[in-house]
C-alpha cells in the first residue's frame, strides 16, 4: 500500500493543542448515532458501534455520554436524521481532499464548504474527482511494548488477514486490510498479547504528492484543518505527503 496517511498519523499522534473536547464529543456521537441506526444499539452485534466505542474511550468520553448517544440513537428521541455527505476538491499544490461529514442541514453545509475551499487556497470540485485516487481500508496502530517483536507482528497480521504492515516507527506499527477483515485481524492481533489503537475504517490514498516547501505545507494545513475543525466534518482525507518535521514546525 503506497502513501498511507501521514497527516492523519501524525495528527493522531501530536493532537491538536486547540481541539475543543466538545467537538470531538460531539463528532463521536454523531458517528455513533449512524452506527446504531444501521446495525443495532447492541456492541457485540455492531462492529461499527463497537469501533465508536473504542473511539470514545480513547478520547476519555465519558461512558455515561456513550450510552445516552445509543439509546437516543435507538430510539431517536430528536426526530433528528444525520445526512453522511462527502465534498472532493483540491487543495494547494494540487492535492487531492476528501471531507466526510455528518449532518441534518445539507444546503448550509453546501454552502460552507464551499467557502472553506474558496477562502483557502482551494477548490471543491465535483463528486468523483478525487475519489478514484482513494481506496477504503481498515486501519489501525499496534504500539510495540518490552519484548514485543515487529517482525512476530507483521507475520500475525498478514497471516490474520492483513494487507500491509507499515513499519516506519520503530515504536509501534500501521497495519492495513480489508474493511471487511479489520475485526478479524484486530482481534487476531490482541489474542497475541498486542494492544490496539486508532482501529478505524479510513481512506487512503493510492499515490501520493510531496510538499516540502513552508509556503504549500502552510497553505495545505491550514485548509486541512479549517475542513476538519468544521462543525458537521468527521473526517478528512488528503494525498499530501509533507514531511514530519515539517509540520512539526510550522505548527498549524
Amino acid at each position: 500500500m503506497s502513501g498511507h496517511n501521514k497527516w492523519s498519523t501524525i495528527k493522531h499522534k501530536k493532537g491538536k493543542a486547540d481541539a475543543a473536547r466538545a467537538k470531538v464529543f460531539t463528532q463521536i456521537s454523531k458517528e455513533i448515532f449512524v452506527a446504531v441506526r444501521q446495525s443495532g444499539p447492541d456492541p457485540t452485534a455492531n462492529f461499527r458501534l463497537r469501533l465508536c466505542i473504542q473511539k470514545a474511550k480513547a478520547a476519555n468520553m465519558p461512558m455515561d455520554n456513550v450510552n445516552r448517544a445509543i439509546q437516543k440513537a435507538a430510539g431517536n428521541q430528536d426526530g433528528v436524521a444525520y445526512e453522511e455527505i462527502v465534498y472532493e476538491g483540491y487543495g494547494a499544490g494540487g492535492i487531492a481532499i476528501m471531507c466526510e461529514l455528518l449532518t441534518d442541514n445539507r444546503n448550509r453545509v453546501a454552502s460552507d464548504i464551499r467557502y472553506l475551499f474558496s477562502r483557502n487556497n482551494g477548490n471543491l470540485g465535483e463528486t468523483g474527482c478525487v475519489s478514484y485516487m482513494f481506496e477504503r481500508k481498515g486501519r489501525m496502530l499496534v504500539p510495540l511494548e518490552d519484548g514485543q517483536d515487529m517482525d512476530e507482528l507483521m507475520l500475525l497480521a498478514l497471516d490474520a488477514g492483513a494487507e500491509d504492515v507499515l513499519t516506519d516507527n520503530p515504536e509501534e506499527a500501521e497495519i492495513v486490510c480489508a474493511t471487511e477483515d479489520l475485526e478479524a485481524v484486530k482481534n487476531a492481533v490482541e489474542a497475541a498479547g498486542y494492544n490496539t489503537d486508532n482501529a478505524e475504517i479510513t481512506m487512503l490514498p493510492s499515490n501520493t504528492i510531496e510538499i516540502t516547501d513552508e509556503e504549500t505545507a502552510t497553505k495545505v494545513l491550514t485548509l486541512l484543518s479549517k475542513l476538519e475543525d468544521y462543525d458537521d466534518a468527521q473526517n478528512v482525507y488528503s494525498n499530501a505527503d509533507i514531511p514530519e518535521e515539517l509540520i512539526e514546525k510550522l505548527d498549524i
